[in-house]
């Protein structure tokens, strides 16, 4: 019988699909003379469960396509949607402080990081594409300080169930330290030398080992 032991297979990272969805809208004001068009996050709907995207092969290119709105309150005169399908938000364990931070905050989102590509053109200007979309509190906050662009949206009730009960078995708080009694502190004099306290009793009003 042979002792070799089969490898065992390293579980998937838990995960979801999203599928973002961009806006082209005109500018309006004074600034329109120099920037005709902005772009905006209109949207961020979930695509596929965790146990559906542990079927699904990632894929690297998400071709855009030209949407309709969903909600009729962001229909704007001039606008127009664009869908990006199947973006992969993965759960890192060493991110659930961020995960936690996220879940803490008055409204629970996702960010999405995105840049303009000069390959992918509407109308001659570059499209909006998103980069990576997260539900890290902390990752959004390291792309901020990178000067980048970033928006969010709410994350609807059932990604946010799924993201506490990652939280509820990955996170561990910092313990809070134990403030130590005034009592304990080291004595120091005015130079900040540690000072030596003498228990010797004093004996017929002299020094001790007068």
């Amino acid at each position: 019988m042979s002792d070799t032991l089969t490898p065992t297979r390293t579980p998937p990272r838990p995960a979801i699909e999203v599928d973002v969805v961009m806006r082209r809208e005109p500018v309006q004001g004074p600034m329109a003379r120099w920037q005709p068009w902005r772009w905006v996050l209109a949207d961020v709907m979930l695509h596929s469960s965790p146990a559906e995207t542990a079927l699904l092969a990632p894929v690297e290119s998400h071709e855009p396509e030209a949407v309709e709105p969903i909600d009729p309150a962001q229909a704007i005169e001039g606008a127009s949607h664009w869908l990006f399908p199947r973006q992969r938000v993965t759960l890192y364990r060493d991110d659930a402080e961020g995960y936690y931070l996220n879940l803490n905050s008055p409204h629970p989102c996702f960010w999405v990081f995105w840049r303009t590509d000069e390959e992918r053109l509407l109308d001659g200007e570059p499209m909006a594409v998103p980069q990576i979309v997260t539900l890290s509190y902390h990752e959004a906050g390291r792309w901020l300080d990178a000067q980048e662009r970033v928006d969010q949206v709410p994350a609807p009730e059932e990604v946010v169930d799924w993201l506490r009960g990652f939280v509820d078995a990955t996170y561990q708080p910092e313990p809070k330290k134990r403030k130590r009694p005034e009592s304990f502190r080291p004595l120091t004099d005015r130079f900040g030398q540690p000072v030596r306290v003498s228990t010797d009793k004093i004996r017929g009003g002299g020094h001790p080992g007068a």
